[in-house]
């Protein structure tokens, strides 16, 4: 029997290095979880410090995405945010 849909939160901090490249990443990762969820929020809670440096980085740009989906999608966020370059930390947990 197929798990029905679950309430997901996703925050992302993206490279605040990348400047043009850092929208574009937004948008990417925006349109992923548009097309492969429901009911998804975003909230960009821009540049911010970092507790600690993260490869050099001291700052990083915060984005919270809260969505709806079978358990399967975020698996595949996971892995696909975990290749990306630019992506310096991400955690996806069940809301």
């Amino acid at each position: 029997m197929a798990k029905i849909n679950e309430k997901y939160e996703a925050m992302i901090v993206f490279s605040a290095k990348l400047e043009d490249e850092g929208a574009a990443l937004i948008e990417k990762f925006d349109g992923m979880i548009k097309d492969n969820a429901e009911e998804v929020e975003m909230n960009n809670w821009g540049k911010r410090k970092l507790a600690y440096a993260i490869n050099y980085e001291t700052e990083g740009t915060y984005v919270l995405w809260t969505f709806t989906a079978k358990p399967e999608f975020p698996a595949e966020l996971e892995r696909v945010l975990g290749i990306t370059d630019g992506v310096i930390r991400f955690l996806v947990t069940v809301k």
